[in-house]
């Protein structure tokens, strides 16, 4: 996908790969920012982002997903919204 004009790292392409069961690798030159806005170090061109919320690297991916989720089922973090809906 090309990364529109406006945008910080103007007229570069990124793309985001989301993996079942895993992060989002997202691949090509584009500045993250945190909540407060500060850029995110990167020392690679890919980058793996969390999606099970229980990285030791927020919000990069270390691997807990392979211990947290089971192949096939949803997000930790969503069985726990459900639970506290219940």
């Amino acid at each position: 996908m090309a990364a529109d004009s406006s945008d910080a790292g103007s007229g570069r392409d990124a793309q985001i790969t989301i993996y079942p069961d895993g992060p989002m690798l997202l691949r090509g030159d584009v500045e993250i920012l945190t909540a407060d806005g500060s850029p995110l170090p990167r020392r690679r061109r890919t980058v793996a982002l969390c999606r099970c919320g229980h990285s030791g690297l927020m919000p990069l991916c270390d691997g807990t997903h392979k211990v947290v989720w089971k192949p096939g089922r949803d997000s930790p973090l969503a069985r726990r919204r459900e639970a506290a809906e219940d």
